[in-house]
């Protein structure tokens, strides 16, 4: 199910013309201007309800701007080699500003709706026509987000302003005063606490796109953690021990709750469970082309393109141009690849998270019932003298060749036009394009198995974290690439290495890389799946995390424990945790939620940010300001539209004579 944006009119003009204010609002899918409606209505009051959530479908959580600010400038991830410059103000710390695209949208975007939360809360008991119920539920939504966007401003922005505009009232605050960090804590802990009691278990009129208690109940774990870092205690009681009883609460009820933790990794990211995944405590509801619901949302989410290199670089062995790729989707963009200490973080011999969040092994696909690219050996690719030499295939393989991996269909939508989806994974050694053959039970077609055997004939390449020599490499019919070979020291390469264009590849996080029937956009660079914004996990996480930090670390065992289990390949076992360390939880961090919008603010908690980029991502490390960089830059266009930006300070990035603060 998803949240219907409403366009309902409401009668105060005045309040959108601010762009002036922190309520300023580039979204369009509600516009409270003109009309004859006012916000003691109730489809009015529930519509403006609604529009609270929607930044994170149209914005947030499906463009690349939050992404380069929640993982950006962190130890895990960089520029690949064939793209190094791109948003290097965000993954470098290099050039940095106040007119940065990424920080400026993303501190806009929250308090765009934070105006409007305020307008519900305040607006509750004036509401005609408005059931005790729906008044408790929709109020403790907007309490709940209202936390949320709070939650993200002064994680990323520091002691900004607490506002309390209110969009009904038409009112501007042209001289904002900051507020204390500790303010927007006690406020954030307030609102998730009264709203974790007010809401259901199961979401309001059964849209599991709306918040619920465990919503509540998880983000007051986070902002604890959060909080935490800041050195904040609650009636002498530290956020550390806070966040621990939280999380403890919600792992201790999880039935009660709702709550779900999947036994096995591979099922949290099989291509089946992306819609209303159960492991998700809050959730972005993509778009559906298959149901009404998808004329609803303005949402578009090409996240995908950005994390995921493009094959077709090495064109004469992969020979699938990335504009008519139905298998992987329109690479090309290409702007996010991990860093070695990402790769290296894993130890793929036991934990199939390695290839649940990165694929390594690039096939081909055929369309044989679509009859889209031509029969099933057209799809192949024959191995030359030339091609042997160029990639070092062992020249036993001459004459052979590589076939598709996964096979797919299409279909016209109802509402998105055409989908693309697998309908199977060809065997190892299956040569028939006989589609009665295919493996069909396939719970990811983008996770391949670690490691590829040197005879799967269904690869065209394939980046190996074991180092391989020539005359290993020479043993596998695919072009083999050491991922220690694709960088300098701890960049990636930037020019060839080894007389091709290997080094525009790299390792590609698949997280956000759906497909199945109804998920594809218009276009083939648009993948609108449902994104999580916490899951059960990180609740594990934060109370080994915390358990850390109060020094237990049986407690801190304890937590992890179930992940490092479920994540562990059949016949093997997660080896066990004994000396439980700082690093320790952030290695766990990385392995379980890498890519998932959380390096940046985790390393911010912990004060670690200058110190692992000196460890791993030496280029930001070289930017790097301590002094200045725990805290994103205030939004350029705020302070232009503010008439005490010199007052208010711009976090120490120059514009103004001072932070502010």
């Amino acid at each position: 199910m998803k949240i219907k944006f409403m366009k309902t009119k409401l009668l105060y003009t005045a309040i959108i013309a601010g762009t002036l204010s922190l309520a300023s609002c580039e979204l369009d899918e509600y516009n409270p201007t003109g009309g004859d409606a006012t916000i003691e209505s109730f489809d009015a009051w529930s519509g403006l309800e609604t529009y609270c959530y929607s930044p994170l479908s149209e914005q947030l959580y499906s463009v690349y701007d939050f992404m380069s600010v929640a993982e950006g400038g962190t130890d895990m991830w960089l520029t690949p080699g064939g793209n190094p410059d791109y948003a290097k103000q965000l993954i470098y710390y290099d050039g940095l500003t106040t007119n940065t695209n990424g920080t400026n949208k993303v501190f806009k975007q929250a308090y765009s709706c934070i105006a409007s939360c305020n307008a519900v809360i305040n607006n509750a008991d004036n509401v005609k026509g408005i059931t005790d119920y729906d008044k408790k539920i929709l109020t403790a939504e907007a309490k709940t987000l209202r936390a949320f966007y709070n939650l993200l401003l002064v994680t990323y922005y520091g002691p900004v302003t607490l506002s309390q505009e209110d969009i009904s009232k038409g009112e501007t605050n042209v001289r904002p005063v900051r507020n204390t960090v500790e303010e927007f804590y006690t406020s954030i802990i307030n609102d998730l606490t009264e709203a974790s009691k007010d809401l259901e278990v199961q979401p309001y009129g059964g849209n599991y796109a709306r918040v619920c208690k465990k919503t509540a109940l998880g983000l007051l774990a986070r902002a604890y953690a959060q909080g935490a870092g800041e050195g904040l205690s609650e009636n002498g009681v530290s956020y550390w021990q806070r966040a621990k009883d939280v999380a403890e609460d919600i792992i201790n009820n999880a039935s009660a709750y709702n709550v779900y933790l999947y036994p096995d990794v591979s099922d949290l990211w099989a291509q089946a469970n992306n819609r209303n995944n159960p492991e998700a405590l809050f959730i972005v509801s993509g778009r559906d082309a298959n149901d009404e619901s998808y004329n609803y949302v303005n949402c578009n989410n090409n996240l995908f393109t950005y994390t995921i290199c493009n094959p077709y670089k090495c064109s004469d062995i992969y020979t699938r141009a990335d504009n008519t790729n139905y298998y992987l989707g329109r690479t090309n963009n290409n702007t996010l690849a991990p860093t070695k200490y990402t790769l290296n973080v894993f130890d793929p011999s036991w934990d199939k998270r390695y290839e649940n969040t990165f694929l390594t092994a690039f096939g081909l696909f055929s369309m044989v019932d679509a009859g889209w690219v031509g029969p099933y050996n057209a799809c192949r690719v024959r191995i030359t003298k030339n091609l042997t030499e160029k990639y070092k295939i062992g020249e036993q393989y001459v004459g052979q060749y590589i076939y598709p991996y996964v096979d797919m269909a299409t279909s016209t939508s109802a509402y998105g036009g055409n989908q693309y989806y697998p309908t199977g994974v060809w065997a190892k050694g299956d040569h028939s394009g006989d589609t009665k053959n295919l493996i069909k039970d396939v719970k990811n077609v983008y996770v391949v198995d670690y490691p590829v055997a040197e005879d799967d004939d269904r690869f065209a390449i394939v980046l190996s974290r074991d180092y391989k020599t020539p005359e290993e490499k020479a043993k596998s019919i695919y072009f083999t690439v050491n991922i220690d070979d694709l960088f300098d020291g701890d960049q990636y390469k930037t020019a060839q290495f080894d007389g091709t264009n290997s080094y525009q590849l790299y390792p590609s996080l698949i997280k956000y890389d759906w497909c199945y029937n109804g998920v594809v956009g218009n276009h083939m660079q648009r993948r609108n799946g449902d994104m999580m914004v916490m899951r059960t996990a990180e609740v594990y996480l934060i109370a080994a995390e915390a358990c850390q930090q109060l020094g237990d670390q049986a407690g801190a065992a304890k937590y992890l424990k179930p992940l490092r289990d479920r994540a562990a390949r059949p016949g093997k076992t997660a080896p066990e945790l004994t000396n439980i360390t700082e690093d320790t939880i952030l290695d766990e961090y990385a392995r379980e939620m890498a890519g998932e919008f959380y390096r940046w603010s985790l390393l911010k908690r912990h004060h670690k940010l200058g110190e692992r980029l000196k460890l791993y991502n030496s280029r930001a490390a070289r930017y790097f300001n301590e002094s200045i960089h725990y805290n994103r830059p205030i939004s350029a266009d705020f302070l232009n539209q503010i008439e005490n930006k010199d007052e208010y300070g711009d976090n120490g990035y120059g514009t103004t004579p001072g932070k502010g603060y």
